[in-house]
């Protein structure tokens, strides 16, 4: 498809300096100097107008005057200027511009207007820009340096995406020591233009950068940020720092950056959820990244450490019983086998203490018996330099054991001078090794968590659910009811009756106005009953006065009505009160009382949160938190995730939950939240769960006008599996047809599919003689983000099972406005219209998705697919880079 449109940014063959200078310490001057010692492999152009040479180069007063061609400008020139640069560098041909200018939006309404006057300067000419206040660029492979830090940098594997300059400096300083290096180095500034997004989507892609480190301040774009991020993760290990955890750091975020920040937890769970693993300082952004440089994947966390000193081991156990890490059980098998090749005196445990006499070769035994059980998952080797130690064989062993296990093999050598030949040895091998066992704990516990968080990625559940289609329709009638009244907040029976809407079971409730009436449908229910003051001002109806319960006879429900009335006009006298709801007392001896909401993130957009209920629920504070749409897998990692769940199996006298209702119900929360854009916040609060099922006692909603929008699913962050795609059809002669959009379980179906094509048929889709798809390009293909492509898949029975007999896709151009296209049919399925009934709907959800254009490569050999697109209305044309290739065009 030709280069990316980023390239001139990262592999520019020309750099013009607009700035340029000999004044000392000046911006200019540094940038222009960076350029000159970092050995740039491309043409350089200082461009001052005030001087004819600068750091002894000839310097040119305009970039017009270059008269050739420059493909990056980098901007050091007073904020109030760079607009007409802007301009003139577009008008000269350049498509990239890094502006380290402060004095744009960040400093108020005057800078903002600048801004704009750049941006739409960029525009109309087709530059894209870097910042502005910013560092700059770094890429290490072609001596560009185009940033402002004095100091070296190594070459390396790892790109830095940052949000802060200052933080970039730190970080650049530090890393030398530690023997770390980058391949590109990005500081984003305001991120005026070009956004984290489109840097993640072309590092991705860069064969240079094997992992990614970002640090971020706030978000702009919440959909393009997950995007983008889920995208970047899929191919390699991403890292983020995110400063503002707490609620002082995020105050410092918005002053800075001007971008969203939301709840920390929150962002905990979005990350979690796009497969990219959290560090929290710049010491453990290293460590995670050194951690996973190594090729060898864990499917657990179970550790298990091997040591020559007993008080290192120790120390290991205890920081990884801090970090939630798993110490392996080793088997009873593990054990026998260890006592034939260990003295007597080892620890007969884990960690496993080979004592201080160890050699190489008790080295190898204790680490291979110990990888060799199935119960473990990870080794962390540790060696400690003692009078009788030989830390390089010792090494030189481990790196042979290494390589004859798929599990992570993480080592410490602690000391200095002695171990500093094995530590060498591992970093060549590309084994981690850390200086204190607290740290390789750590980058074990990110090894553990990326792969843990790959799975989350890996999720992509539907919108609605299979069973007991929800009342969609009705429940938006209600909403649309409530508002249209000039209110936000639902009363207790409104919002019960929108819980029922989605076949979530509620507690019956009755609304008495008087005491009589209280009396006479208490007597209807059956005592014994519950009442609380029914206001759609009162949240915490008991701190208002406004619950009784157990209220066992008629004379209690009088004078609860009268007390509860009082009560509440003396707690709360603003609130409007519309009779108090009564309802049977939910009488559950083993139920648990939890809690189930909603919240709307002013970055993520809604959120799911649970944990356990009750009038305690502010001061325990035990709620965990998910981006919606759920499934059954990341359901149960929200439960899991609260202290509440180790309550809910079997303890003292009570039996366990049905815990398949609690699921479904959370299930059923998710649909909510996916098809009610107008839901702000929900609390079901108490949900009560025993063994019998799920019941809401009490639930409060809260609702607003949603933004219109074209996009069924803009408010939220992930976009779920695009369910309103799927169609049936038909053939001439009966055959049930089903297209849909591509789903990860449909992994083992695609690589079956692929499989039986004949050859012909593979090599006019991937262009290559591929046989089978690799896994990577399996889960690629399978597990898509359909934000930003689509998939469908046409799908008939065959002995009781789907079998996939068509697939077409469309993948977003960067430019947001057109996409390319790809289409094969099983070979005995074709010329039964099938390629031209997906291509039809692939062009439809385009369409609806607000492309412009769809566009494809077909090699010229193959016809048939040059008619169907031909009889589809698309324009052929011969490429012009290959003869062998034509392109073909159509708006949609």
């Amino acid at each position: 498809m030709g280069q990316h449109y980023l390239s001139t940014l990262f592999s520019p063959k020309s750099v013009a300096i607009i700035g340029a200078s000999d004044r000392a310490d000046s911006v200019g001057a540094i940038v222009f100097k960076n350029m000159l010692e970092s050995g740039f492999k491309g043409s350089l152009y200082p461009v001052n107008p005030n001087h004819k040479k600068v750091q002894g180069k000839r310097a040119y007063a305009t970039i017009e005057e270059i008269g050739k061609p420059v493909e990056l400008a980098v901007i050091c020139t007073n904020a109030a200027t760079v607009p007409d640069v802007i301009e003139a560098c577009g008008k000269h041909g350049v498509r990239a511009a890094v502006v380290l200018s402060a004095g744009f939006s960040e400093v108020g309404a005057h800078g903002a207007e600048i801004e704009r006057t750049m941006l739409a300067n960029a525009k109309t000419y087709g530059v894209r820009i870097i910042g502005p206040n910013c560092l700059g660029i770094m890429r290490t492979s072609i001596g560009l340096n185009a940033t402002f830090f004095k100091g070296s940098v190594k070459p390396g594997k790892l790109a830095l995406v940052s949000q802060s300059g200052a933080l970039c400096t730190a970080i650049l300083d530090w890393a030398p020591a530690h023997d770390i290096g980058f391949s590109s180095v990005v500081s984003m500034g305001t991120s005026a233009d070009v956004d984290f997004g489109e840097i993640l989507d072309y590092l991705a892609s860069d064969p240079q950068t094997e992992s990614i480190l970002i640090y971020i301040e706030g978000i702009h774009k919440a959909r393009g940020f997950m995007s983008a991020l889920r995208a970047a993760a899929r191919s390699k290990p991403v890292f983020v720092v995110k400063v503002g955890r707490h609620a002082a750091g995020s105050k410092a975020v918005m002053s800075h950056t001007g971008a969203l920040v939301g709840s920390d937890d929150v962002f905990d769970a979005a990350v979690r959820r796009a497969g990219v693993v959290r560090v929290m300082s710049i010491g453990e952004l290293f460590s995670a990244a050194k951690a996973l440089a190594s090729p060898h994947r864990s499917s657990g966390n179970r550790l298990a450490i091997i040591t020559n000193g007993g008080g290192p081991g120790v120390m290991a156990i205890d920081h990884a019983v801090d970090l939630g890490v798993t110490v392996a059980s080793l088997s009873d098998q593990t054990i026998e086998q260890l006592n034939k090749v260990l003295p007597a005196t080892w620890s007969h445990n884990n960690p496993v203490d080979i004592i201080g006499d160890a050699t190489p070769e008790r080295y190898r035994d204790a680490v291979t018996i110990c990888m060799e059980d199935s119960g473990v998952d990870g080794a962390l080797v540790i060696l400690t330099p003692q009078a009788m130690t030989n830390p390089l064989a010792v090494a030189n062993t481990l790196i042979e054991i290494a390589s004859r296990f798929n599990k992570p093999l993480l080592t410490c050598w602690m000391g200095d001078i002695q171990i500093k030949a094995g530590r060498a040895a591992f970093a060549q091998a590309r084994i981690p090794t850390f200086s204190t066992p607290e740290s390789a704990v750590e980058a074990f516990s990110y090894i553990t968590a990326f792969y843990r968080n790959q799975r989350l990625l890996a999720q992509t559940p539907g919108p609605l659910s299979h069973r007991d289609e929800p009342d969609v329709e009705g429940a938006r009638m209600l909403i649309e009811t409530v508002l249209s009244e000039r209110r936000k907040v639902l009363s207790e029976m409104e919002s019960k009756a929108l819980l029922a809407a989605f076949r979530i079971p509620v507690a019956s409730t009755v609304i008495a106005r008087s005491p009589g009436e209280a009396l006479l449908l208490a007597q209807q229910l059956g005592f014994p009953v519950a009442m609380k003051i029914n206001s759609p001002d009162i949240t915490h109806k008991s701190d208002a006065g406004g619950v009784k319960l157990n209220l066992m006879n008629a004379p209690a429900v009088r004078a609860a009505y009268q007390d509860i009335i009082s009560e509440v006009k003396k707690n709360r006298p603003e609130a409007h009160i519309d009779g108090i709801a009564i309802q049977p007392m939910v009488v559950k001896p083993n139920g648990r009382e939890l809690m189930l909401g909603v919240t709307t993130d002013p970055v993520f957009g809604p959120v799911i949160t649970f944990g356990a209920g009750g009038t305690t629920v502010e001061v325990l504070g035990d709620r965990a938190v998910a981006l919606p749409p759920l499934n059954t897998f990341l359901v149960r990692e929200l439960i899991a995730g609260t202290r509440i769940s180790k309550l809910l199996g079997a303890f003292r006298h009570m039996p366990p939950i049905q815990m398949e209702a609690l699921e479904s119900l959370l299930l059923r929360v998710s649909e909510m939240v996916c098809e009610l854009p107008w839901l702000k916040e929900m609390d079901i609060n108490p949900l009560i769960v025993d063994e019998n099922g799920a019941l809401a006692a009490d639930a409060r909603v809260m609702v607003d006008f949603a933004p219109v929008s074209g996009d069924r699913y803009a408010h939220m962050a992930i976009y779920p599996y695009p369910s309103h795609l799927v169609t049936d059809w038909q053939l001439p002669d009966g055959t049930e047809i089903t297209i849909r959009p591509i789903r990860p379980e449909d992994a083992e179906m695609v690589q079956e599919f692929v499989r039986n094509l004949s050859a012909e048929a593979k090599y006019f889709r991937f262009m290559n003689t591929l046989q089978e798809l690799s896994q990577t390009m399996l889960a690629r293909f399978t597990q898509i983000d359909y934000d930003r492509e689509m998939a469908l898949i046409a799908v008939t029975e065959e002995s009781g099972k789907e079998v996939e007999i068509g697939v077409c896709r469309y993948a977003i151009n960067p430019d947001g406005e057109s996409c390319e296209f790809a289409l094969v049919v099983s070979d005995q399925w074709q010329h039964k219209a099938i390629g031209h009934k997906l291509m039809g709907s692939l062009m439809d959800a385009a369409r609806n998705r607000g492309l412009k254009t769809m566009e494809g490569e077909v090699l010229a050999s193959n016809h048939n697919m040059l008619k169907l697109v031909a009889t589809l209305g698309f324009a052929v044309a011969t490429s012009a880079e290959d003869a062998a290739i034509k392109r073909v065009t159509r708006s949609l």
